[in-house]
């Protein structure tokens, strides 16, 4: 009896057999990097579940910044509200045209419909963006590597370039030209190499620990409310502490200003946190604790070496979430929660661009505001998707002794291409996604990675309602075991060393408590530079002949000592 030829691996094997033996699978070196098809495609699975929560989020921190909706969207209103517009005569009614306040609250339901259409219009470009990245990184590329609108940059496009609801220094219009800018200026300096020379110029200790302080980074993102369990909340003396509470438990945090005369105001435009403060009720949130038992639940798996378990744990919490009438629903009962379940129960829908694709503007390039949005953009998407690049690559065992991956090259150019293109469609910059570490922990070492996200992310543009459904305490326990595996990185670190220990330490906490991948890596490369910095002019001293001896390492006095003769001794220059 051959049970293996009528069971499902047997049919698996076959399947991946005739996959690898294909032009498919010798174009992607399915069989060269010990993979096969059906890995692949778990690992895209894993990889864009994980990466799913982009969609909703990316377009309504982009909706914030107003978009293209403008004062001219806000429609007339009657002096006495609760009488209509076409009821609006007589000697006590009169029409009243908005002014700038209407776009601030209470905002004005014309400019709220606008921004309503913008999200669904920044959902697709989102979505657009993201699957045009995928298919260069995985078709070009050849590498398990996802990219998307990044977090981070998009919060400062909305809230720091444009500001909420376009009280910022530039339009959101010339906010889109200065992300097409950066994308081509970036676009030449990795199509030329360059690119790659400026990667090979950050320190071997700063390389090596920015995996390890990437994974920190998605822990504490999973462990936060916006995009993970909630376990950690704001506090206002310690900036952090242990959260958990219910929804109602909870309060938004807006910034304020302190006056000279004493007095204290929300700032004018600001924007507030999304309930990060919590009152009471810490460790009680029935979502707190159905997101531990999905942690639960991947890391079971994980310890048992089970395949699939990133995909199992998403899909269990998700599953659960999707109750309604429950205290874990992710449709609470209020007025966004009960939009956010009619916009899920449509669960097929086709949205096309109408406002956001194209609209560019040049009228701003006169202002500095605009250079400083710029050069932010591209200094920020160098160090960023640089660093992404290398500690992916490195955590799927692609570095070579001289600090370079297959693919690399088509690498940056993917990335830069979808920069350019997600900036013509109305979105902010593009990246390579940190959570393409869920893909590559479940096996994923091709493009067919990247290529099945593709998919995923074409079949999204017919089912947004649910894909955008999926709740942050899903998302969130993924996130966090990555976070440990990719820990593993700082054992090559030396520590014993702390001209390499001191710079690798602080690339790796700056990370987390900066939210930013580029301030960490500005962190680890200002301190290595500072540290050897006296070795440097040292050496070129003595080389131009200004000194008489090398600095080397010496006892705790700091002395000086000669490589020839190792007795210390006090440096005197020779002219």
């Amino acid at each position: 009896m051959e049970i293996e030829t009528t069971s499902q691996p047997g049919r698996m094997n076959r399947l991946n057999s005739a996959v690898a033996k294909s032009w498919v699978g010798k174009r992607f070196k399915l069989t060269e990097r010990n993979s096969n098809f059906t890995t692949e495609l778990r690992a895209g699975t894993a990889t864009f579940l994980t990466m799913a929560y982009i969609l909703a989020v990316n377009a309504s921190i982009l909706a914030d910044s107003g978009a293209t909706c403008s004062q001219s969207d806000c429609i007339p209103l009657c002096s006495d509200p609760s009488i209509s517009i076409p009821n609006c005569t007589g000697p006590d009614l009169r029409l009243i045209q908005p002014d700038q306040s209407c776009m601030f609250d209470p905002v004005n339901t014309g400019y709220a419909d606008c921004l309503d259409q913008v999200r669904r219009d920044l959902i697709v470009a989102t979505i657009a963006s993201s699957l045009i990245g995928c298919v260069i990184m995985g078709v070009f590329a050849n590498l398990p590597l996802a990219l998307a609108p990044g977090m981070g940059t998009n919060a400062y496009f909305a809230y720091t370039v444009v500001g909420f609801h376009g009280s910022g220094n530039i339009s959101y219009q010339s906010a889109l030209t200065a992300v097409l800018m950066e994308g081509l200026i970036f676009l030449l300096i990795s199509a030329i190499g360059f690119r790659a020379k400026l990667a090979k110029l950050i320190p071997k200790p700063v390389r090596i620990s920015s995996s390890a302080g990437i994974g920190l980074f998605l822990a504490f993102i999973g462990l936060q409310s916006s995009q993970g369990i909630g376990l950690i909340a704001f506090n206002p003396s310690t900036l952090v502490t242990i959260g958990g509470c219910p929804e109602s438990s909870r309060v938004s945090v807006a910034p304020v200003v302190s006056y000279l005369n004493g007095t204290v105001s929300v700032m004018a435009g600001g924007t507030a946190s999304e309930g990060i403060l919590c009152l009471n009720g810490r460790m009680e949130s029935p979502r707190m604790w159905l997101g531990i038992v999905g942690f639960v639940v991947i890391a079971y798996c994980l310890v048992k070496n089970i395949k699939g378990a990133m995909i199992y744990g998403i899909i269990f919490v998700t599953a659960v979430s999707w109750i309604p009438k429950t205290s874990v629903t992710a449709f609470s009962e209020t007025a966004s929660g009960e939009a956010a379940y009619k916009y899920f129960k449509k669960v097929v829908d086709i949205h096309t661009i109408k406002s956001t694709a194209g609209a560019l503007s040049f009228k701003d390039l006169g202002k500095p505001y605009f250079w400083e949005a710029m050069i932010t953009f591209l200094y920020v998407d160098i160090l960023d998707t640089t660093g992404t690049l290398y500690s992916m690559a490195r955590f799927a065992g692609f570095i070579d002794e001289n600090g370079d991956f297959e693919g690399q090259y088509f690498a940056f150019m993917s990335d830069a291409t979808a920069i350019v293109v997600g900036s013509l469609l109305g979105t902010s910059p593009v990246t390579a996604f940190i959570e393409s570490s869920t893909g590559i922990r479940e096996g994923g070492r091709t493009g067919l990675t990247a290529l099945t996200v593709a998919v995923y992310f074409f079949l999204a543009f017919f089912f947004t309602p649910l894909l955008a459904s999926i709740p942050a305490w899903a998302v969130g326990p993924p996130l966090i075991l990555v976070g440990v595996l990719m820990m593993k990185a700082v054992v090559e670190i030396e520590w014993n060393d702390m001209r390499q220990a001191i710079p690798a330490f602080m690339t790796l906490i700056l990370m987390p408590l900066t939210y930013s991948i580029a301030y960490g890596l500005i962190g680890g490369i200002g301190t290595y530079v500072v540290l050897h910095v006296w070795d440097w002019t040292s050496a070129g001293l003595e080389k131009c002949g200004l000194l008489k001896f090398k600095d080397k390492v010496s006892g705790s006095n700091g002395q000086l000592v000669d490589e020839e003769d190792p007795a210390p001794k006090t440096l005197h220059n020779e002219v």
